[in-house]
């Protein structure tokens, strides 16, 4: 062994065991720590992905959906405009071409928000539109399950039902 140059001493391989598997052990837990810093990094960044979708999937819900309650409480208003044409009667006159334009306007305003009107008579019974508040023998030339009768019209708001339409259903024997 040099005594004044113990760096120049010949490593034996005992010793180069004993050097690098320390060395080796520290390489393989920094070598795991990174792949567990990548993991995390990937699994915050889908975390951060899906959020960011849920939060505009949430305000997309809320700008279609921010009408609703007014809407809803023009329902009213419509069904008033409807009593009002059918006693009007059928004959023109002012106060029944008045009270069309208004329905008219007030339904296409409603529409360029989202409401849609549901008025099914005819159209098979849909239990996810309507409510049937009776059941008749069908007349003559209406299918069995059919709406007879409309009761109060329903509607839609950007698909989603506001209000079911009450309905009169031809009875499936």
């Amino acid at each position: 062994m040099n005594q004044e140059h113990p760096e120049l001493d010949p490593i034996t391989p005992a010793d180069s065991e004993a050097a690098t598997d320390p060395q080796q052990e520290q390489i393989q837990a920094l070598r795991a720590e990174l792949e567990q810093v990548k993991a995390d990094a990937l699994r915050e960044r889908a975390d951060l992905e899906n959020q960011r979708r849920r939060v505009a999937r949430d305000v997309e819900q809320a700008r279609k959906f921010a009408n609703e309650k007014l809407l809803g409480e023009l329902l009213p208003v419509f069904d008033s405009l409807d009593a009002g044409l059918a006693a009007a009667g059928s004959e023109p006159n002012p106060l029944r071409e008045g009270l069309e334009l208004t329905y008219k306007q007030l339904l296409k305003v409603a529409a360029d928000n989202g409401l849609a009107l549901l008025d099914p008579a005819g159209e098979t019974f849909n239990p996810e539109h309507h409510q049937a508040i009776s059941q008749v023998d069908a007349p003559a030339g209406v299918n069995p399950g059919a709406v007879v009768t409309v009761f109060q019209k329903g509607y839609l708001l950007n698909e989603r039902l506001l209000r079911p339409a009450l309905v009169v259903v031809a009875r499936v024997d």
